[in-house]
């Protein structure tokens, strides 16, 4: 826990400053792939994942390290070796959940986050789920555990593994040479986060392409079909925590409403987006049938809006950074405690970044939450042992959320729906 809040404490202004260095790239170029209130939703999701991630919030219902004790063939020391055979094992281990992740119902609610937004940027990496509490794919490091890699070669490989995938995503590194043809590139994964029907549930690699094109799932970036980015059910909303349960939701209403006892059951392992007969007539759910011809989601926005959501994640980002750094002086369960207020600012915020009026709801809770936070403990989290006022502080921006909630909820949209009618 602590480990890995330190290790983020450090990469994240890293991939804050490469998001900011593609918006200012792609402003200069008049390639603008990164809108500001997708940006916001995107980074805003990164951060409950880290949470959520840091606390542990995840079953492993087979430890690696059970693995290693029961069926290791042999008892291998960390070294470059294992660290490149644990890499590779890694890698295909996550070409298989990944594409699973794509084939299964029940197992696209996990990912369908990362693929909703419909734009493609670096920001648009940071968007993984909160959604998926139970890791089902362990038995695929069964190779490294067949020949013992040490579990702490995997814990350490995991999460470099993942930052690797970070890089690519982003439309302004056209194509990278040789290279196209060993590691999954910016074109090969703008493919694979295309819902053009030449482009859906291709490119599912996620550092080296050999996978794809050992396993069939290769697609060539076609220079006369342009990539449309998204989820063919568009999410509608900036709010990550919607999103993250928006399929399962649609799932669970279905199996209610299915008239059979075999569509109860089998909607879960039913290829992705499957529902009973007729239901797409009975029960309609918005659906893009020409991806050439959408409205995108939020494109028109109060600038003020904009930049108070702006505001808002680049304070919460101040406050996590802070859990993060502090796990040790926090303390068990305070920190879960600190994770649920993250929880609640981030959902409240998106509300608000969807003009919806509930949202001053969510925000008079947290409001509530923080203020009886502060006025229990004396301290916003021991931050005082680090700056004096520190209480002080948290308490006026809380209040000044509240107002701020209270101003766009009462006054603002009003007003905008008052003119949308008039015109």
């Amino acid at each position: 826990m602590e480990e890995y809040g330190k290790i983020l404490v450090f990469v994240m202004p890293i991939f804050l400053i490469l998001i900011i260095i593609e918006k200012i790239y792609g402003h200069v170029k008049g390639e603008n792939s990164s809108p500001n209130m997708d940006t916001v939703s995107s980074v805003s999701s990164g951060m409950i994942n880290s949470v959520k991630d840091v606390l542990g919030i995840s079953i492993t219902l087979i430890s690696y390290d059970w693995m290693v004790s029961k069926i290791a063939l042999f008892e291998m020391e960390a070294n470059v070796f294992t660290y490149l055979i644990g890499f590779v094992v890694i890698d295909f281990y996550g070409y298989w959940s990944h594409r699973l992740s794509h084939q299964i119902n029940f197992l696209w609610n996990k990912h369908a986050i990362h693929h909703s937004s419909e734009e493609f940027n670096l920001a648009c990496a940071l968007r993984q789920t909160v959604s998926s509490f139970v890791n089902l794919f362990i038995f695929l490091l069964i190779p490294a555990a067949l020949i013992g890699v040490p579990a702490k070669v995997i814990a350490i490989t995991i999460p470099i593994h993942l930052f690797l995938q970070f890089w690519y995503h982003t439309k302004h590194i056209k194509k990278i040479g040789f290279l196209e043809n060993i590691l999954v590139s910016p074109s090969h994964h703008r493919v694979h986060h295309a819902i053009n029907p030449e482009y859906m549930d291709k490119n599912h690699s996620q550092v080296f392409i050999v996978w794809d094109k050992l396993f069939g799932t290769f697609q060539e970036e076609l220079p006369h079909v342009t990539p449309v980015y998204g989820i063919t059910r568009p999410a509608k909303t900036w709010n990550p925590i919607r999103i993250n349960f928006q399929h399962l939701w649609l799932m669970i209403t279905d199996a209610w409403r299915a008239e059979t006892w075999k569509d109860k059951v089998t909607i879960w392992f039913k290829p992705t987006g499957w529902r009973p007969e007729n239901f797409e007539i009975k029960y309609p759910v918005t659906k893009i049938t020409n991806v050439y011809n959408f409205e995108k989601y939020g494109t028109i926005y109060c600038n003020k809006l904009m930049y108070w959501s702006i505001f808002q994640a680049l304070i919460t980002l101040l406050m996590i950074s802070y859990m993060y750094n502090s796990i040790a002086i926090i303390g068990l369960p305070n920190v879960f405690i600190y994770g649920a207020f993250i929880f609640l600012t981030v959902y409240s915020y998106t509300e608000l970044m969807d003009t919806r009026k509930i949202s001053i709801l969510w925000e008079s809770l947290r409001f509530t939450f923080g203020i009886g936070l502060i006025l229990y403990f004396g301290d916003w989290f021991g931050m005082n042992q680090l700056f004096p006022y520190a209480t002080y502080i948290i308490s006026g921006y809380l209040f000044l959320s509240l107002l701020v909630t209270i101003y766009f909820t009462g006054t603002k949209f009003q007003k905008e729906q008052s003119l949308a009618l008039q015109s």
